[in-house]
């Protein structure tokens, strides 16, 4: 009701509270407080499509984060946690309408295979340094988002996140095993150990709780091929407890969560120490890192889907982080961008961060009122939860799609995934990261390079493997390099080079026509490597011609001196000039060079550099 007054007398308000947005937006600080963009301009048809989107999200937030939670090696309740202050922290600062944060499974995941190697979850000891490294993690993102670190996101790529995730997913499945089958599962180093402890004891399941887990899964399945708009993990949630209730099933070896603290959380600054951080550190890199990407990808494809926003991928970080920051003061779990709870926002008509805001309060809501009634719901309900969010990570389609399209992606998939099996999640996410450099290095270190020939009757030069009809001239090679010219490519460029002109014979090659409009970047290597093939070419009676330089590369040219020495008559807009003067075509047109082919702006920059 607040909020309805509030929209309706929204311009009177606004018109009253203008000159506090204008000397916000003179500290800046709409730049960074996000809600500052989109408040000022909400309306009350928004309201009925976020106050939907936020409740349908909140009633399915309730029984994951509680099972997330456990996944951790948490108590449920610091799941729930996760829902509050983090949640209404990003609908201040984050820049996606749709993107939903709380607990999740993958950094969950993470958090008990790092913390678990220095603590028994569940203690007081193992609860605190799960605190820390949220904070820690949340630090980490912010400065990330200040030092304009966005982009490092990209450098995960996709089949390496594939990979990762679909070793996670049967992780995951193996840390269920004991609330799926009943009996108690010592924790193991190997994953399959635990699954061969498990195959051993198989005598030991516990038949209700078995049956109950099924019957969890088959339920939740059910509804959702129903109707997906029916929240079947909630409805779940509720009967079990019911059966709980109401057949004693607590007597009969039904493990339930038992206590859970009912308000909200206190204020309660985490307990850090130089030994502790020391301690953390390793699982709050994973931690930072998954964020990252998680994050950032998530929030591109609702900004790729609904197409009327933009997210800003380091305004995204400081919003990750801060809600981790805050989070933590309130004894939250680390949080990260959930794509389930994303797509339910989505689907369920989110206009604007305010359904993150309606969330969050509803959420509270659960915790001043709701807690008691949780006392009773079993933990193989929770497992289930957790089981049926394995089957989204698990990419097995990518891997089959990869296979057919890119082999190399496929191979850097399947090491990642193996990795993480054989040695463990942070052994993972760190193997991930080095094959994601590790392929860029390699791409742009040999990266394509092609011999063109001209289409019949036309200007346009291709591949000539590409295109068996384009015309080659004997004495003359055009060749196209697609990269950007550096460090780590320059040497292969001039090995190129000089082995083209050993197969092709330096008697009957008269010239070599550099087609350079796709070679985007040039360093000081990349300028060496340049100078030295020509000095070569040159060296073996071989014209070197440049065409279709671009404009950023021609200043670097001009700096480096190497248009006087490539020569100024040896450059030219289009491959086809260089062609046609190399031939002696129309000779007298070519007397002049085109004063375009080497226009720079580097007076321009150094005045400006000057007046700086």
């Amino acid at each position: 009701m607040l909020i309805c007054r509030f929209l309706k007398k929204r311009n009177k308000v606004f018109q009253q509270l203008s000159p506090i947005f204008y000397i916000f937006g003179e500290m800046n600080l709409k730049k960074y407080l996000y809600i500052l963009e989109w408040l000022p301009s909400y309306n009350k048809g928004f309201l009925k499509n976020d106050l939907i989107a936020g409740l349908t999200v909140s009633v399915m937030f309730v029984p994951q984060g509680m099972a997330y939670a456990l996944l951790a090696g948490m108590p449920p309740i610091f799941g729930l946690y996760g829902g509050l202050l983090p949640l209404f922290l990003y609908a201040l600062f984050g820049t996606s309408r749709h993107l939903s944060v709380g607990t999740v499974a993958v950094s969950s995941l993470l958090v008990l295979a790092g913390i678990s190697q220095i603590a028994e979850p569940l203690t007081p000891e193992y609860i605190s340094l799960v605190i820390l490294t949220g904070l820690l993690a949340g630090i980490i993102q912010a400065l990330a988002s200040f030092m304009k670190l966005g982009f490092l996101a990209n450098f995960l790529s996709y089949p390496v996140i594939a990979g990762f995730t679909s070793a996670a997913a049967i992780i995951i499945a193996a840390s269920q095993l004991k609330y799926l089958l009943g009996f108690e599962i010592p924790r193991f180093s190997a994953l399959y150990e635990t699954f061969g402890y498990a195959f051993q004891h198989i005598g030991e399941t516990h038949l209700p709780t078995f049956l109950l887990c099924i019957s969890g899964i088959g339920l939740i399945v059910g509804f959702k091929k129903m109707n997906k708009n029916i929240p079947g993990p909630l409805i779940v949630v509720v009967m079990s407890i019911l059966l709980v209730i109401f057949l004693k099933l607590e007597q009969q070896g039904i493990n339930i969560v038992k206590g859970v603290p009912e308000g909200l959380p206190a204020f309660l600054l985490p307990e850090w120490s130089l030994a502790n951080i020391k301690l953390v550190f390793p699982t709050v890199l994973t931690v930072s890192i998954m964020g990252m990407v998680e994050t950032i990808s998530i929030g591109k494809v609702w900004e790729a889907k609904h197409k009327n926003y933009k997210i800003d991928a380091n305004q995204e970080l400081l919003a990750i982080g801060i809600s981790k920051i805050g989070g933590a003061f309130f004894q939250a779990l680390p949080t990260s961008a959930s794509f389930t709870r994303s797509a339910v926002n989505s689907e369920s008509g989110a206009k604007t961060q305010m359904s993150s805001i309606f969330t969050s309060f509803l959420v509270a809501l659960t915790l001043l009122f709701l807690t008691p009634v949780f006392y009773f719901l079993p933990k193989a309900i929770l497992a289930a939860i957790v089981l049926l969010s394995v089957k989204s990570l698990f990419e097995y389609k990518e891997a089959i799609n990869l296979w057919k399209t890119h082999r190399g992606d496929f191979w850097m998939m399947t090491a990642t995934f193996i990795v993480t099996l054989l040695f463990g999640i942070e052994e993972g996410v760190l193997a991930g990261v080095v094959l994601s450099v590790l392929m860029v290095m390699y791409r742009n270190a040999q990266p394509h390079i092609v011999v063109l020939g001209q289409l019949p009757n036309t200007n346009y030069f291709r591949n000539v493997d590409r295109f068996p009809d384009a015309i080659q001239i004997p004495d003359c090679l055009i060749i196209r390099f697609d990269s950007q010219l550096f460090f780590a490519n320059s040497l292969y460029f001039k090995e190129f080079f000089e082995e083209l002109v050993n197969n092709h014979g330096t008697p009957s090659l008269k010239g070599i026509i550099l087609d350079g409009s796709n070679i985007n970047d040039i360093d000081s290597s990349g300028l060496k490597g340049l100078e030295n093939t020509k000095d070569f070419l040159a060296r073996e009676g071989i014209v070197f011609y440049l065409a279709g330089v671009i404009g950023p590369v021609r200043d670097r040219l001009h700096k480096a001196d190497l248009i006087d020495k490539i020569g100024k008559e040896n450059q030219f807009m289009y491959v086809q000039d260089a062609l046609d003067f190399h031939l002696k075509r129309d000779l007298a047109k070519h007397k002049k060079w085109a004063e375009s082919a080497i226009q720079t702006n580097v007076e321009e920059e150094e005045e400006k550099e000057e007046e700086d």
